[in-house]
């Protein structure tokens, strides 16, 4: 992928010169294979935003680095199978592998090889591609050119052979990311068409999966492996399903295979099929995914400092647009992993990492997509619906409780604080109320209420971090409970937001384990680094320096337990700059992206940068946020940080390059840190617009001197989110100078 400093600010100084929004080419800009190196996780695959197919070449499937099938240190391609997590901690998905192959390919089993492996094809980088909607490699053992499109919920393989009669394509059924297949059958229908299911189990528990596979070129013949038989009329039924698809090809002869898929059955694969790619060849259904992204693409435009921040920034767009994702067919149809069919008004989502979105992504979705956020939200209630509370980590239709807190509250409670709510308003409080006070796994309110706190000897692991994670989400409850009047609710859910108190040792300034009797945990490192999933201790994925300032709703309370202003300043001074490592057992490898103990690669840190504005020294923050940008965003496959979390890191990118970021994300309010680009237009939904423009912006000049909003100067250090709907411009004056306050 070659990008040039020329085309960009080409491009992006004509944007800010238009008064409305053009669809210009910015799938150009746009890496997918940023993050797909060290901790990243992120993938290439074909896909349309937030859409059910996401077609992948997989390069691994069973170890952390390849939690989204690819890994850029990897050198040869399993196959291409069609569901991918982006960005995430944990391997799954996978399903349906298709593989094209030249040659005598026998089907094993048992252990006389390795079937994960053996159809691989090696491939160099340097014959690969990848862009918004398309993937294409040389698969160089089999000397053919695969190439990958996709609509919303079909994928489309492009397969350029090499002259032979002894062509084919392997479909694996038993193929999976990190997980076991439950069951699987194949039916042939005819010599062009194949049906399919895939049930698994893994992370995402029991799912189940159909496909509709049509062939544009007849096979001349198969053979199949798996547990079972093939019958008489060509079904294939067993775990390890696999079937050789052979045809003879001349050169460079090209073979389309159209895949879709469905949770309701080869019905509903067929008519999504129908549907979205009926009459349209693999180039016409390419251009149409890049004009699909295009148009999200454009929403912001940009006059970036230079190149490296075009490729991220539209690469943290296009990442930010990847998950949730879709699982209802064209007719709104879905069915929930028992096998309950479901006739939704609009379409439904899954793929919920709510630990981590709820942050910055959610509130980016609602200020620039309030459309799709709202299909969110409702996804999430009928979750509430089915099971009587909400979802907290919900993955292929299965809640995991892999992590902590109820953060689809906070969700929820945003679209409800800012009107943007859909369906029934009672039905979403409910769902609030529900899920903070019936008890489930990961949230004991019985214990919690007792002791206004999770004592360390009771709960055993995670005890700090699940307390100050049930703190924001009581907050979060409160402001709907006073939106919806209900005074009751209101005072109970307030004092419960306070409970961060409870674990706040004065002695050293920190967060801390207290057990049942009131005793502070002791020994105590509170550098010491633990993941409570591996191995225990009271926080999550962190330390007590990382989890202290997790206090989004009440900074001032904060500051005051802390001794006031300068203390709080001290103390956040000693978190940048303590570069003490303290591994507890476990696993360590999502605290990444390190500034002392400070972890930007994990996101319970990422509003913290921000919180030097409650001192008397913001400076701090904006010195800070660049250096995050310079360190921990490059335009290069191993160029993030840490797990992109489904476009919570990308969307911590969006905001700050605009100069400002939802610290407390219900409150309607954004906290300015300092702007990254020279100028910013957001084309809101509502038909306005709004202006970001950073005057004097350097690599020197990254300090604020004053900002001013539609030409009045401000007088505060932060904007909010009915003044950005109201549409103008957001003016900041950049100096080289450390000594002045911006606001009054």
């Amino acid at each position: 992928m070659k990008h040039s400093l020329i085309p960009i600010f080409a491009v992006t100084i004509f944007f800010i010169s238009c008064s409305s929004p053009r669809q210009e080419d910015l799938t150009q800009y746009v890496d997918p294979f940023i993050g797909t190196a060290y901790v990243g996780h992120t993938h290439p695959a074909a896909q349309l935003p937030f859409g059910m197919v996401q077609v992948d070449p997989d390069t691994g499937t069973d170890k952390w680095e390849h939690c989204s099938g690819y890994h850029d240190a990897d050198s040869s391609i399993i196959g291409f199978s069609h569901t991918h997590l982006s960005g995430t901690g944990i391997p799954e998905m996978g399903d349906i592998m298709f593989m094209p192959v030249v040659g005598n390919i026998p089907f094993y089993r048992g252990d006389e090889t390795d079937t994960s492996t053996g159809y691989r094809s090696r491939f160099s980088h340097d014959k690969e591609e990848a862009a918004p909607g398309y993937y294409r490699v040389l698969l160089d053992d089999y000397g053919i050119t695969a190439e990958l499109t996709a609509t919303e919920r079909v994928a489309i393989h492009k397969y350029t052979f090499p002259q032979s009669d002894q062509a084919g394509i392997i479909i694996d059924l038993n193929h999976g990311i990190g997980n076991n297949t439950i069951e699987s059958s194949l039916a042939i229908l005819n010599d062009t068409t194949i049906a399919g299911k895939r049930r698994s189990s893994g992370f995402s528990q029991d799912r189940t999966l159909y496909f509709l596979a049509t062939l544009s070129k007849p096979f001349t013949g198969f053979s199949s492996f798996s547990d079972s038989i093939v019958s008489e009329d060509q079904n294939i039924n067993g775990k390890d399903t696999k079937l050789l698809l052979k045809f003879d090809t001349g050169r460079d002869e090209s073979l389309t295979v159209k895949v879709a898929l469905s949770t309701t059955g080869f019905e509903g694969a067929g008519k999504n099929m129908e549907k979205e790619t009926a009459g349209k060849d693999f180039e016409q259904i390419r251009s149409e995914a890049a004009a699909i992204w295009n148009g999200y693409l454009n929403k912001i435009e940009i006059s970036p400092m230079d190149d490296q921040q075009a490729i991220s920034f539209y690469t943290s767009l296009y990442h930010a647009l990847l998950m949730p994702n879709l699982i209802t067919d064209v007719d709104s149809t879905y069915c929930l992993p028992d096998g309950t069919r479901i006739k939704s008004d609009a379409d439904r989502y899954t793929n919920f990492s709510l630990w981590d979105t709820y942050r910055a992504t959610h509130p980016f979705y609602i200020l620039m997509f309030p459309e799709k956020n709202s299909e969110f939200v409702a996804s999430l209630i009928d979750l509430y619906k089915q099971r009587g509370i909400l979802c907290t980590n919900e993955y292929g239709q299965n809640e995991t409780w892999l992590m902590i807190g109820n953060h689809a509250v906070p969700v929820i409670a945003d679209a409800y604080l800012k009107g943007k709510l859909p369906g029934d308003i009672q039905t979403a409080v409910a769902s609030i109320y529900a899920s903070l006070t019936k008890s489930h796994p990961k949230s004991d309110w019985e214990t919690y209420n007792r002791f206004g706190y999770y004592p360390f000897d009771l709960i055993g692991v995670e005890s700090v971090s699940r307390t100050l994670e049930h703190c924001y989400d009581d907050y979060c409850a409160a402001l709907v409970a006073k939106q919806n009047g209900d005074v009751e609710n209101q005072r109970f859910f307030a004092q419960r937001a306070g409970n961060y108190k409870n674990l706040f040792d004065p002695t050293t300034t920190l967060a801390r384990g207290k057990d049942s009797k009131g005793n502070w945990r002791s020994p105590f490192d509170p550098f010491l680094l633990s993941h409570a999933g591996t191995s225990g201790g009271d926080y999550t994925e962190g330390n007590a320096w990382q989890y202290t300032w997790h206090v989004q709703h009440d900074i001032p309370g904060l500051v005051e337990l802390m001794g006031g202003r300068a203390s709080f300043e001290k103390k956040l001074d000693s978190l940048f700059f303590l570069d003490v490592i303290s591994l507890g057992g476990g696993f360590h490898g999502d605290v990444t992206g390190m500034i002392g103990q400070y972890a930007h690669g994990n996101e319970p840190s990422h509003h913290v940068a921000y919180l030097y504005n409650y001192t008397d020294n913001p400076y701090k923050s904006q010195e800070l946020i660049r250096r995050v940008f310079d360190q921990f965003y490059l335009p290069t496959r191993d160029g993030l940080s840490g797990n992109d979390d489904c476009g919570q890191m990308s969307t911590w990118y969006i905001f700050s390059a605009l100069g400002f970021y939802p610290v407390d994300p219900v409150s309607g309010e954004y906290i300015i840190g300092a702007p990254q680009f020279k100028e910013m237009k957001l084309h809101l939904p509502n038909g306005k617009s709004f202006e970001m423009k950073a005057k004097g912006i350097s690599s020197e000049n990254k300090y604020i001197k004053s900002v001013k909003l539609n030409g009045e100067k401000i007088k505060r250090f932060s904007i909010t989110y009915d003044e950005i709907m109201e549409g103008g411009q957001l003016e900041f004056e950049m100096t080289s100078s450390i000594s002045s306050v911006f606001y009054d």
